[in-house]
């Protein structure tokens, strides 16, 4: 039996071309902007965990970030340590009440990488040892904020010339995000003129990421949404995403489904919030929501109920997640626009791509079928551009 003796936390950075922060100059998720001949310094985290017999497991986030994350993560590695890494279920559990009066996302990527381990102890796909029955995913291509300063996705014009391009090169829908300053007449706008540019052939949600500022202005915004025939509508105001009594009288008055619950974290409050009628479609991450254990949780949780799930953002974790779901429809390529690469870490060196160039010419991105996650990194780019690391042992 493994025991796991050592864990590691590497916090590094690396920096993406073409990308700057809006007038707020806050490095939150979303908020990068097109900024020609600027390069944006992004911070991620790698974890590995090893055990006495030498079996290890890996896993680099794509989005999580954060201080926060990772003084989460702080907290959690030392609770592995002794432990047999195949428990996956029971330290699930553990982790999650250990930071129960925390958000929960330092969890999932120590959870992914427990996964990782067991995949290439046994030499098995972790996709494979969920059931994954998918080998290529239809994919979407997910957007960057508009922006208030000229350049990139400033206008509604701009937006409807970045869809067809997506249209044209083959991707299986299109999601917008839409500005920062909540104008409802403008997201509307927006909303149809990307309708009217792409015809009906092609797929189309909106994710205002709780910016529209009042509930009146969701509904406005929602309205334009059933005229354009969206697939659906994502965390529209400044509830935050959490209000499941507001969602639902949304709901109410909408015909485009209701996407909500990124924000909602963990099985338990998920249930809670789909169950008070607050969403049509349940939002969730590996990386979010405690790992590929609690993703899987929540997808079988809509599963019982009837009802769709849908994988928030990207990685190999994520494509194995959604290899074994039925009840979902595409994988997330986030995020994108016109000359703004992707801001995930350039760490692998198998091939593994969430560029929007990478993408395949069925419109799909392949699933890892390799042992682990099926991904190799480059630990000496990682090493190279380390700012902090954490050791944990027996």
């Amino acid at each position: 039996m493994s025991i796991i003796n050592r864990v590691e936390i590497y916090a590094f950075t690396f920096e993406v071309e073409n990308l700057g922060l809006g007038i707020h100059s806050a490095a939150g998720v979303g908020n990068m902007i097109y900024r020609a001949g600027s390069k944006l310094t992004c911070s991620r985290f790698a974890v590995r965990i090893i055990c006495d017999d030498g079996a290890q497991g890996e896993y680099v986030t794509h989005w999580v970030g954060t201080p926060s994350t990772l003084g989460q993560m702080q907290m959690l590695a030392p609770n592995l340590l002794g432990r047999n890494p195949e428990q996956r279920e029971l330290i699930y559990d553990d982790l999650k009440r250990e930071v129960r009066a925390y958000d929960h996302m330092g969890h999932g990527a120590l959870d992914i990488a427990l996964w990782d381990l067991a995949g290439k102890k046994y030499n098995i796909s972790v996709a494979a040892m969920l059931g994954g029955f998918r080998t290529r995913l239809p994919t979407y291509a997910s957007t960057y904020h508009g922006q208030l300063e000229a350049g990139g996705l400033d206008t509604p014009a701009a937006f409807a010339d970045y869809a067809q391009q997506c249209q044209e090169q083959g991707f299986a829908g299109f999601k917008i995000h839409g500005w920062h300053d909540g104008d409802a007449r403008k997201e509307a706008r927006n909303v149809l003129l990307v309708r009217e540019r792409v015809g009906d052939q092609m797929q189309l949600m909106l994710d205002p990421a709780c910016q529209l500022r009042t509930y009146l202005d969701a509904l406005y915004v929602g309205r334009a949404c059933d005229e354009a025939n969206y697939l659906w509508y994502e965390d529209p105001y400044r509830d935050s995403g959490v209000a499941a009594l507001g969602h639902q009288r949304l709901r109410e008055k909408l015909r485009t489904p209701i996407l909500v619950s990124e924000h909602v974290r963990g099985l338990e409050q998920k249930a809670n919030f789909l169950i008070a009628g607050g969403c049509d479609m349940i939002h969730a991450d590996p990386e979010y929501d405690m790992g590929i254990t609690g993703a899987m949780k929540i997808a079988h949780l809509c599963e019982a109920l009837g009802l769709d799930v849908q994988m928030h953002a990207c990685g190999p974790a994520h494509r194995a997640v959604i290899s074994a779901i039925r009840n979902t429809h595409f994988y997330e390529m986030a995020l994108m626009g016109p000359g703004m690469p992707n801001c995930v870490p350039p760490i692998y060196t198998c091939g593994y791509s969430d560029q929007p160039e990478n993408l395949g010419a069925d419109g799909c991105v392949p699933v890892p079928d390799g042992p682990g996650l099926g991904v190799e990194y480059d630990w000496e780019f990682i090493e190279r551009n380390r700012s902090a690391l954490f050791v944990y042992e027996l």
